[in-house]
């Protein structure tokens, strides 16, 4: 079935792209033992403690966060060419708030099957959702003006690296929400993880607004292209650059190691947590340049691959949700009794159900799976979507 649409393939394809990177991300939470035995912010990216596949696993997923940011930036500018900025504005505040609404009360659940939620994780949707609401606002500053705030939230946030808040006071809070990723504990027993301070998400979200207009249907493609190899190319080698001073530009320097493939591995180890400058240029770099290359590109893997980047949403939620029910059939497989996977605090939590946990071969494996089973749905759904144009509802969908 053709559908017509007026949707960018190319920037589908590479939000697709990251779309199916990031079910192995979460499928490796759920299923590899290094996740409970080194703990899930340093197994695969501790020096001591990792290999280098575990290492490319962890890596490779780093792409997803930003370029689904970015792109949901770009996404903005695009929905918004037919808008005035009022309804534009109107369309990233509420859709903002109901992304910050379904990560706390759909994403925390789906994640770990916990319904007193004892924790509350924000994460990436609750980012995006926030960043929204921001960007609302920031659309009525003139283009240059918000280019350059993008840019300096993005190269400047790692200024605010040595101020760390204790506590939950107010002001603490709130530092958590910008710049420094941390849990806090209520006294009524729930916690709250601030685990993508916004920040420099924010500032990703402004680029990729900005970055909309070269995909404006008046824009030159040859010229397009000329910038996404001069912006990729520049980003990368910046990324060397700066990596190599070793001053400025990430939370932890790199250091030589026992060998030259963990001292590798060192350089290339960057923070996400908030997302560092380095951070940023290594992922945000490489993807212009996909976009680059893939421009003119029409095949059965990028047919394959729109398919998921045109439901993002949709593919994300249900990719947690079957991920996290695949586990725990697996172990109830294996013999283990179901009172003794909710006998804890912990219950089906990743940290839980990680102590039962597989090689990364395994990982790969389900990962390849979890994909092909959710492609028909998503296929399914994006076919709807897309004969349903005149249903508001779905944009928020």
């Amino acid at each position: 079935m053709t559908l017509k649409t007026s949707r960018i393939e190319s920037i589908d394809v590479l939000r697709g792209l990251v779309m199916i990177i990031m079910a192995l991300d979460h499928t490796r939470d759920y299923f590899h033992i290094s996740h409970s035995l080194l703990g899930a912010s340093l197994g695969p990216t501790d020096m001591a403690s990792t290999t280098p596949i575990l290492f490319f696993t962890r890596f490779i997923t780093h792409y997803c966060a930003p370029v689904f940011i970015f792109l949901a930036g770009t996404s903005a500018f695009l929905y918004g060419n037919n808008k005035t900025k009022s309804e534009l504005s109107k369309f990233l505040f509420t859709r903002g708030l109901w992304l910050i609404f379904l990560e706390i009360v759909i994403n925390s659940f789906i994640w770990r099957f916990d319904f007193g939620y004892n924790l509350i994780p924000l994460q990436v949707i609750w980012a995006i959702g926030l960043s929204m609401v921001c960007l609302s606002f920031l659309i009525y500053l003139p283009k240059k003006v918000l280019l350059c705030f993008g840019l300096i939230l993005i190269a400047g946030h790692n200024l605010l690296d040595g101020i760390v808040m204790q506590g939950n006071s107010l002001q603490s809070v709130f530092w958590y929400i910008l710049h420094q990723r941390q849990k806090i504990l209520l006294e009524s027993g729930q916690a709250f993880l601030f685990a993508y301070p916004v920040i420099p998400w924010i500032g990703v979200i402004v680029l990729g607004y900005c970055f909309g207009a070269f995909y404006k249907s008046d824009f030159d493609v040859a010229l397009r292209k000329k910038w996404l190899l001069r912006m990729g190319l520049g980003a990368v080698v910046l990324f060397f650059i700066i990596r190599g001073i070793n001053v400025y530009g990430n939370l932890e320097p790199w250091t030589l190691q026992k060998n030259a493939t963990y001292t590798v591995l060192s350089f290339f180890n960057v923070t996400k947590y908030p997302p560092s400058l380095l951070y940023l240029l290594i992922t945000l770099g490489p993807s212009l340049l996909f976009l680059y290359g893939i421009e003119t590109v029409k095949n059965k893997f990028t047919n394959f691959l729109l398919v998921f980047g045109r439901v993002p949403l949709f593919y994300y939620f249900l990719h947690i949700l079957v991920i996290h029910i695949v586990a725990v059939l697996v172990i109830l497989a294996n013999g283990v009794e179901w009172k003794t996977l909710i006998s804890t605090n912990d219950g089906l939590s990743v940290q839980s159900l990680a102590k039962h946990g597989h090689s990364l071969i395994v990982v790969y494996i389900v990962w390849i799976g979890v994909i092909l089973l959710l492609y028909p749905f998503s296929k399914k759904y994006m076919i709807y979507k897309a004969a349903n144009k005149d249903k508001w509802w779905l944009s928020y969908l």
